[in-house]
């Protein structure tokens, strides 16, 4: 440096001190610097007082000698304490200086800024809180220092400046926040450590509500919150908590909606297996809990977005059990939310909150729907803004049902999809249906398909909400359609006579308008038939699952929809099924239910006794399809004590290919005439005056028997019959009393026999057919 040069008003020894490279003679200097700076304040001479703090910034702390520079900045600090409380005037020019001496190559000098910036601030006190942004930006590049005596210092400098921010009611909030927010992303774990240090002591000055601006912070505290440091971890975690604690005391002051898409995308880490990957997790997961049970409905127009992020996590083991069981409660939460007031239009919803006469035309649905779809259409799965409003300028909470049917419908698709997600989905499902039928009903057609194969799920739970999900569709009156509705097609066109729906002599048809059935057999809406129709289109495509499942299903289908409805309607489908054998195997399985399920009980007992026109009808109707199994046929004419009718059916079955299956299935038939379900027929044996085709019946099914174990049992159970001799047909002139169902007005048998032997025609045709294709592969026939 030019020692020449005019630096007056400091003297040539005191300049020549500030560049000596000793520090005790910088020092010295700085003291003389001090007395000049005191004298100067005494005679109130702020113009010198400004002359020297700009020589000691330009000529010796921005200079390019080293030593230079360790000069000015302890004859910066030196003015400072000669100012005292006069330093605030002076403020900017005696930090900027040293700031830029924080960025020096020379850890060294750094220490030496960090020092004097120190003695600055202590001095000054309050007066720096409008400098504040800058001292905070210079200190978060400090407390990441690679120099531990630098590091050391800037913790020194940290402690008083947070001392003077805790005391002082002046800090500018509004103004550091935009910086807060850029540097909470720094991936150094001492700048993370620094930030979060100075957010939990902003967050604790009563003065200060930080609470305010958390949506700001919010998702870099959770960046912070993956920390690979477990001590910044816990910090984090701290200051978490802390908001957390003052959201729940002041809900009414929070943002929950400008938060709630930052919990949405935290929830959703990925799958890798990092502890800080869970903790994350965890705790936005047990935030959306609390979020959603302190705004309640408020966060209707956004449950999309947090079923998205709360489902996948209901089918995590007990490796993430609290986030499971915190995923769960939001769950539960959010659906209590939903109430019926959500299914009403938008122009009555609109009514409601607008008085009469105010002006204020309601929106059309149609155009609402429009919209909705448009907003549906031009996003996919994984970049739905989730938390945007469906109408922003409406006062009333809107339900974003078509999100919410959007994800679920995915989920559903989705074959990662856990089990106990699925089962979620589906207990979703069902309560929309219930408390927004008409509104969920838009979407049937498009969760239909879906629904059906979710019935070939591995899981027996899914398959049970699977099914009351369908049961609630097709018996739901907010499903009726007319026929030019949704379930106008070529299936669905059948007109379906439910049994025990008469008015005026005339039948209730199922197809357009459902009016009042009887009290024993709920309405069904026009679902049920497309219902019936595709689950029986799906036994017949997945002939496992009528195996494996196919009992189960319609058995519970019976106790949800009525087991009248369901035999009735199968068997007016399989009248007019194509596929012979299939309808036969069809047959064989409702055949087998009807007789074995505690679930038909009722239905079995309103067959038992064809004393009614409406249960004459019922087996008519299952009559006509049973025709596709003839053994079925006979345990149908049992069942309902038929049992002239069951003789002349097993006449004719001399006249049929007798197979092994039919063996077998005769084998069964005498199995099931051992079991509980016929005990009463088991004891008309003993009127055998009143009887005798039942009897005779028993021994044609022996007849046909080969000499096998079932053969041995019945032959058993009719040797126990009393007395033979008194066994007569009703050509018999001695007879005393004719077959009781002879004189049924209700039925006519022989149209009965005929139509068996029309159904058993087309049986042996196929046969023939599928013999002479086995037997010419290649000849066309």
């Amino acid at each position: 440096m030019n020692t020449e040069k005019d630096f007056s008003p400091l003297t040539p020894n005191i300049v020549r001190a500030l560049n000596d490279k000793l520090y005790e003679k910088r020092k010295v200097a700085a003291l003389e610097i001090e007395k000049l700076v005191r004298e100067f304040v005494a005679q109130n001479n702020s113009a010198q007082i400004r002359h020297v703090i700009q020589i000691l910034a330009t000529e010796f702390a921005l200079s390019q000698h080293p030593h230079s520079r360790k000069g000015g900045l302890i004859g910066l600090a030196a003015c400072s304490i000669a100012l005292g409380k006069d330093s605030g005037l002076y403020l900017k020019e005696l930090i900027d200086p040293v700031l830029t001496c924080f960025n020096d190559s020379d850890s060294r000098l750094r220490y030496y800024a960090c020092e004097a910036l120190y003695n600055i601030v202590k001095v000054a006190r309050g007066a720096v809180l409008p400098h504040f942004n800058v001292l905070f930006d210079g200190l978060s590049k400090l407390a990441a220092d690679p120099d531990p005596n630098v590091k050391s210092g800037s913790e020194l400098l940290d402690r008083l400046l947070k001392d003077i921010v805790t005391e002082s009611n002046k800090f500018d909030l509004v103004a550091f926040v935009p910086l807060l927010r850029e540097r909470i992303y720094s991936n150094n774990q001492y700048a993370r450590q620094f930030i979060i240090s100075w957010i939990h002591v902003l967050e604790s000055v009563p003065d200060i509500n930080l609470l305010d601006y958390l949506p700001e912070i919010l998702d870099g505290l959770f960046q912070i919150l993956g920390d690979s440091s477990k001590e910044i971890r816990r910090m984090c975690e701290v200051v978490l908590g802390e908001f957390l604690k003052e959201i729940k005391k002041n809900p009414s002051s929070v943002k929950f909606a400008e938060m709630a898409n930052i919990l949405v995308i935290h929830c959703q880490v990925s799958d890798e297996s990092k502890s800080t990957n869970d903790l994350i997790q965890l705790t936005s997961m047990t935030w959306m809990r609390e979020f959603i049970q302190l705004a309640g409905r408020v966060v209707l127009p956004y449950s999309s977005g947090i079923l998205t992020a709360v489902l996948p996590c209901l089918s995590y083991d007990d490796r993430k059990k609290s986030t499971k069981e915190a995923a769960s409660a939001c769950n539960h939460s959010l659906m209590k939310l939903v109430t019926p007031e959500d299914d009403e239009d938008d122009e009555e919803s609109q009514t409601k909150l607008s008085p009469p006469g105010d002006g204020n035309p309601s929106k059309k649905e149609g155009d609402l729907n429009d919209s909705l779809n448009e907003s549906q259409d031009s996003v996919g799965f994984s970049n739905i803004s989730f938390f945007t409003p469906a109408s922003s300028d409406r006062s009333a909470v809107t339900l974003d049902l078509d999100g919410i049917v959007q994800v679920l419908d995915r989920h559903l698709h989705d074959s990662s999809t856990g089990m106990m997600t699925r089962i979620a989905v589906l207990k979703w499902l069902y309560h929309l249906y219930i408390k927004t039928p008409r509104k969920m009903f838009k979407h049937t057609d498009s969760l239909f398909p879906m629904l059906l194969k979710t019935l070939s799920d591995e899981s027996d739970e899914v398959i049970l909400k699977d099914l009351e999900v369908l049961a609630e569709i097709a018996s739901s009156p907010a499903g009726q359609t007319d026929t030019s509705g949704s379930c106008d097609n070529s299936d669905s066109k059948t007109e379906l006579h439910i049994p025990g729906g008469v008015r005026d002599g005339q039948p209730v048809v199922l197809g357009s308008k459902v009016a009042d059935l009887s009290p024993s057999t709920p309405s069904m809406n026009s679902y049920f038939y497309k219902f019936m129709i595709n689950l029986l289109k799906r036994f017949s495509l997945e002939r496992k699952l009528l195996e494996m499942r196919g009992a189960f299903i319609i058995r519970q289908l019976c106790l949800l929809l009525h087991a009248e409805n369901i035999f009735h309607s199968m068997a007016d489908i399989l009248l007019k099924e194509e596929d012979l054998k299939f309808a036969s195997t069809m047959v064989q399985t409702l055949n087998t239910i009807l007789l074995t399920s505690a679930e038909l009980f009722q239905l079995r007992n309103q067959l038992k006794d064809l004393h009614t026109q409406d249960s004459c009808a019922l087996f008519c109707c299952l009559y006509r399809s049973w025709c596709h199994n003839p053994v079925a046929t006979v345990s149908l004419c049992f069942l309902t004590q038929n049992y002239r009718h069951a003789y002349d059916l097993i006449q004719k079955f001399g006249d049929l290919e007798v197979t092994v299956d039919f063996l077998m299935e005769v084998d069964k038939l005498v199995q099931l005439i051992e079991s509980p379900i016929f005990t009463y027929l088991r004891l008309q044996l003993l009127d055998v005056e009143h009887n005798p085709y039942l009897i005779k019946a028993l021994y044609g099914l022996l007849m046909l028997l080969p000499q096998s174990q079932a053969f041995q049992l019945l032959s058993h159970r009719l040797s126990c019959v009393p007395n033979p001799e008194l066994m007569r047909t009703m050509e018999d002139p001695k007879a005393p009393v004719k077959d009781k169902r002879l004189a049924q007005p209700h039925i006519d048998y022989s149209e009965l026999l005929q139509h068996f032997d029309r159904v058993q025609s087309k049986h042996l045709e196929v046969r023939h057919q599928r013999a002479r294709r086995s037997e010419h592969p290649d000849r066309k026939l």
